[in-house]
């Protein structure tokens, strides 16, 4: 391909499309950035672009940033993805054999905080699994580290809460 900075778009719109869930930026860059196909700088630009254009879309997440690949951009893909060279789209199904469990995870299991009108903080806690919701709790506490430490907590425990909230309602 004459245009390195067109194969780093695809290759992104590639890795999007592969999966049926969000990817964040940094499993995206871990790929990219481990098989030293461009620099960081030059990532970001990609992603920043790709968002303007409308072909992934964008949701921060408490310090995450989650993408997802839009109608457009798998329209766009269909046209381009033959310019993606083979060993490319066999590294990146190599990366995804090795880490896709993980990468569910780590996107399937959100937290974030707010401090709502009435000046308490609400923790606001989901899990997911393949697209479907399990759990979707809201807690207000007093404070915001409170909030923070309950969002720190059910990215390690949400297991053990799930299995638990189910015993304890059937």
């Amino acid at each position: 391909m004459h245009d390195p900075f067109m194969l780093y778009k695809l290759i992104v719109l590639y890795m999007l499309k592969r999966v049926d869930f969000p990817l964040t930026k940094a499993q995206i860059s871990d790929f990219i950035l481990g098989k030293e196909y461009t620099n960081f700088l030059t990532l970001q630009q990609v992603i920043g672009e790709l968002t303007e254009t409308g072909l992934i879309t964008a949701q921060v997440i408490r310090n995450r940033t989650h993408l997802s690949i839009t109608k457009e951009g798998l329209e766009t893909l269909k046209f381009f993805e033959n310019q993606i060279g083979d060993s490319i789209k066999a590294d990146i199904n190599a990366f995804f054999m090795e880490n896709e469990i993980d990468m569910r995870n780590e996107v399937s299991i959100l937290s974030d905080y707010y401090k709502s009108t009435s000046g308490e903080y609400e923790a606001h806690l989901t899990a997911k699994e393949k697209g479907i919701t399990l759990v979707d709790i809201t807690i207000s506490v007093p404070s915001e580290e409170t909030a923070s430490s309950i969002c720190d907590n059910w990215q390690r425990k949400n297991q053990d809460i799930y299995q638990y909230l189910i015993a304890q309602l059937f």
